[in-house]
């Protein structure tokens, strides 16, 4: 199994740099689990996770916890990075569902 280990954490598997995933700026920038609530420590294990600013996280309508559409490609995503290096069949026995 691959870590992706900087500064004694798992980083993104997704993200190499530490900028917004989808407006690309460098400021008030929060991390992301793509896969929360049961399944953060999952997403911190794998390294799916990636940093929004607090307006595409949290504090506005089109944040990807209030919505859906952001959340369900956030995790497709996740997915496919994911299955670069484990099967689909690992995928959802760790996280219980497919989202591709």
């Amino acid at each position: 199994m691959k870590k992706w280990i900087r500064g004694g954490n798992i980083k993104s598997i997704i993200q190499d740099k530490k900028k917004c995933y989808i407006s690309e700026s460098e400021y008030n920038l929060e991390e992301h689990h793509i896969f929360f609530g049961k399944n953060r420590k999952l997403s911190e294990k794998y390294g799916l996770k990636v940093w929004l600013t607090n307006k595409y996280h949290r504090t506005s309508n089109i944040a990807v916890h209030n919505n859906i559409v952001l959340d369900n490609e956030l995790k497709q995503i996740a997915q496919k990075k994911f299955e670069e290096t484990y099967t689909r069949e690992e995928f959802m026995k760790i996280f219980g569902k497919n989202y591709l």
